[in-house]
């Protein structure tokens, strides 16, 4: 099974956001804490974008919380969880 990962900052309002609608949907997820350079690097890296959360679902880059609620309205989530 492929790990739901969130590069995230507990300070961010959208990464609070994206752990209550997974939590709602019972989506198990890790958070990796982007704290320094290499974290931020890592992100760019695997995203090509430098925002937190960095959403990651069965190994799918969903995006971030916007991309995430915007899967989730369309049904799109489901199909990441499903694939």
């Amino acid at each position: 099974m492929k790990k739901n990962i969130i590069y995230c900052s507990d300070a961010c309002p959208f990464c609070q956001r994206a752990y209550q609608l997974l939590e709602r949907r019972h989506i198990p997820y890790q958070k990796r804490y982007v704290k320094d350079q290499n974290d931020w690097d890592e992100v760019m890296e695997k995203t090509g974008r430098s925002t937190v959360p960095q959403i990651f679902i069965n190994g799918t880059h969903v995006g971030g919380f916007d991309d995430l609620s915007a899967a989730e309205q369309s049904g799109r989530l489901d199909d990441i969880l499903n694939g």
